[in-house]
């Protein structure tokens, strides 16, 4: 099965070459697309040096810093028009254990439609977060899937793998939302379509290299889109 494994970057020097080199070691016939956005801080120098040495790496190299879904529509169009069969999406800040890649792709070729890594299934959890965040990420995600009707876990984990004739069929490219809401976005989508998400247990560690992207407006933006969803969905059933 052909696979990539898409990384969006914004000043990830810290963190951009260990990161692949472990993909590598992981899944070594597996492709890697970095979407950088034109990082201050050198990135996406660093990743064409990483390519010459690894190979199988690939940079999309981005004009300006113009969001985590925008990054994620640009990769997932590219990986798809080059005919990859299976696409891993997942953070370059080491949150995601590279090592889970294999198992994710063994369940796409296995037959499962999507594969999120998830915190909030037996055997996942969150490592070194203080307690507020904790709490925030485990509710924001209740409420997102009882708002919803999603059935997920994990809506807004960024660790996935998707079988690429399913991504195509939601079509990212017409998606809106930035931020973690896009990627709350995408199962919205998966699951008005029928595809099965299958959720496998990750332990996610937070960063402890470079600077979180994560913001209360980001939060907000969230959690007012999904509510609008929400309601949308409930109007739409009322006859």
């Amino acid at each position: 099965m052909r696979a990539v494994v898409v990384v969006p970057t914004y000043n990830e020097r810290e963190n951009v070459v260990a990161l692949l080199t472990a993909v590598r070691v992981a899944a070594p016939d597996a492709d890697v697309l970095v979407v950088d956005d034109n990082s201050p801080d050198g990135t996406g120098d660093l990743v064409e040096e990483a390519a010459a040495d690894l190979g199988q790496v690939k940079l999309l190299s981005r004009p300006g810093k113009q969001g985590l879904g925008s990054a994620y529509r640009q990769g997932f169009a590219l990986a798809l028009d080059e005919g990859y069969e299976a696409i891993v999406s997942m953070d370059v800040d080491f949150s995601h254990d590279p090592a889970v890649v294999p198992e994710m792709l063994r369940l796409v070729d296995g037959g499962a439609d999507v594969v999120i890594g998830s915190r909030y299934v037996p055997g996942g959890g969150t490592v070194d977060w203080p307690w507020h965040r904790r709490l925030l990420s485990r509710w924001g995600n209740r409420y997102t899937s009882a708002v919803l009707g999603l059935g997920v876990g994990d809506c807004t984990s960024g660790f996935r793998a998707y079988r690429a004739d399913v991504l195509r069929d939601i079509d990212p490219a017409s998606t809106s939302a930035e931020g973690y809401a896009f990627l709350t976005e995408l199962v919205r989508r998966l699951v008005r379509h029928g595809h099965a998400i299958t959720e496998t247990p990750i332990t996610f560690v937070d960063r402890r290299n470079g600077q979180s992207k994560m913001s209360g407006r980001i939060v907000a933006e969230s959690m007012l889109l999904v509510t609008g969803w929400g309601l949308h969905d409930l109007f739409r059933r009322r006859p």
